[in-house]
């Protein structure tokens, strides 16, 4: 396996910094990864390393906002702007990898923008994973917090506040959490913008569940904290027959990081090579 790192500029003049993992040989696909909230692609070594180990390079970046990339913590200007950042993401590793297959593999903030950046542009790849997208929140928000992020959206849409996410919610491996709280690359914030257009984006992509054409393997943990498994079921069924669905019995939000990791991975491994056979 081989590990190197990434950079480019997006549009509007942001440093993004990422790294990937890949095979010795020529790959037999490439996943685009996009982290969730908060956090970073560092964060998947080993979903990186496995998938190397089973032939697939993961080609993952920070979000601006977020990581080793440029921008404000926890703000985007636009969800548009996030749309362009994963067009570049997976135009480079096209033209690194032209001969290889392409998925995009989303995970909670990462798997709306994923679902909803399909729905809205009908990127030209393979496939796409999405791991415990946030389309509505497993919990009720403070009512304060929304009306101040409603007053803030324009007036002031860089104000950043508390993200509210508990880590004891993202793992029932102790030693996961641990390291979250940890991580000098992780952070608790979300701007008055980033926050309302990813529950307005949820919303979208619920909506247009029924417009779903690509190959999507969507996976939850059915006690997942963070964002609602119900609603997750809700996309699954209306997508039909495009999507592989699996709930997982009684884990948390972040599946490629719980005690049965090694279960989960295997089982994008196999959804993979379903799409990559020769």
């Amino acid at each position: 396996m081989r590990c190197s790192e990434l950079s480019w500029v997006t549009n509007d003049g942001r440093q993004i910094l990422g790294r990937v993992w890949q095979p010795e040989e020529e790959p037999r696909g490439v996943v685009c990864l996009v982290h969730g909230l908060g956090e970073h692609s560092g964060r998947y070594e080993h979903v990186g390393r496995a998938l190397a180990d089973a032939g697939y390079a993961l080609w993952a970046f920070d979000l601006r906002g977020h990581g080793r990339s440029q921008g404000p913590r926890g703000h985007v200007s636009s969800w548009d702007a996030l749309f362009d950042d994963v067009s570049l993401s997976v135009d480079s590793a096209a033209k690194q990898f032209p001969n290889a297959p392409l998925f995009l593999y989303g995970h909670s903030l990462g798997g709306t923008i994923v679902l909803t950046f399909c729905l809205a542009r009908k990127p030209s790849i393979a496939g796409v994973i999405v791991t415990a997208p946030l389309l509505r929140t497993a919990f009720e928000p403070p009512a304060w917090k929304l009306a101040l992020g409603k007053l803030l959206y324009r007036a002031a849409p860089g104000f950043s506040m508390n993200n509210e996410l508990d880590p004891q919610g993202l793992s029932h491996d102790s030693q996961v959490v641990s390291a979250y709280v940890h991580d000098p690359l992780v952070h608790k914030l979300v701007s008055a913008r980033l926050a309302l257009d990813l529950i307005e984006q949820g919303k979208t992509a619920l909506q247009r569940a029924g417009e779903w054409s690509l190959p999507l393997l969507l996976m939850n943990g059915t006690a997942d904290p963070i964002c609602s498994p119900q609603a997750v079921s809700v996309f699954a069924k209306t997508a039909g027959t495009a999507c592989t669905y699996r709930a997982w019995e009684g884990l948390f939000h972040e599946l490629h990081n719980e005690l049965e990791q090694q279960e989960i991975l295997q089982a994008m491994i196999a959804w993979l090579r379903e799409r990559t056979r020769s």
